[in-house]
């Protein structure tokens, strides 16, 4: 399975990944995305947020 990438320094904490795949994104302390839990993400789910970040923060490694 390939690995989620954030870039954090482009994140401007939209919550679009959150409300998308909230089992796999969560807004973290200093308001920008992170993950909860790799293992928990489907594919599809983490595709459509990538997809949905305005700002391109997402990716796959």
């Amino acid at each position: 399975m390939p690995k989620i990438f954030i870039d954090t320094g482009e994140c401007i904490g939209c919550q679009a990944c959150m409300d998308i795949c909230p089992r796999v994104f969560r807004m973290g302390e200093d308001g920008v995305c992170e993950l909860i839990d790799e293992d928990l993400a489907d594919l599809l789910c983490v595709q459509e947020a990538i997809d949905t970040c305005p700002v391109e923060c997402l990716h796959w490694e």
